[in-house]
């Protein structure tokens, strides 16, 4: 695969991307099993594809008001390490091409801002895209909650 493949994806009115490496399949978003004590942005599990993943509410995590969910509302499957997450959208539709050099640092007060989550920006036509750290968005919510609880214990 092309290293310079993304996926774009639309969470209110900003697009992000992530490497399409990084993908391992996008679905409709049915709904998720709410699992108790999970932190506020993890709507729940799907099993997708014969394999149950967390599924991150976009919205939620980058601190944005939560909105219904649509016929367009999406869930990215991403691999991060031995990880497989959910990651729930507004809309995803388009895998463009973007240089490496094409990415610029995002300014200082975005970075501030956006706590992480949005590593460099990219002009892709007229629109400015924004690559997500994947890391970051879905680090801290692939626990389990066998793993918190042990934590919790320890």
């Amino acid at each position: 695969m092309r290293n310079d493949l993304h996926v774009l994806f639309k969470v209110a009115d900003a697009e992000y991307a992530v490497p399409a490496a990084d993908v391992l399949h996008m679905e409709s978003f049915t709904g998720a099993t709410r699992v108790p004590g999970t932190r506020h942005y993890v709507v729940g599990l799907m099993q997708i594809r014969n394999r149950v993943v967390p599924i991150v509410d976009l919205r939620v995590r980058f601190g944005l008001p939560e909105a219904a969910v649509t016929i367009d509302s999406r869930v990215i499957v991403v691999q991060s390490e031995a990880r497989a997450v959910g990651l729930l959208v507004d809309s995803a539709r388009e895998v463009i091409a973007i240089a490496p050099d094409a990415f610029s640092a995002p300014p200082d007060t975005i970075t501030e801002q956006a706590q992480g989550y949005v590593t460099s920006l990219a002009q892709a036509g007229k629109r400015l895209v924004m690559l997500i750290d994947l890391g970051k968005v879905i680090g801290e919510e692939a626990l389990s909650g066998e793993q918190q609880r042990d934590q919790q214990h320890a």
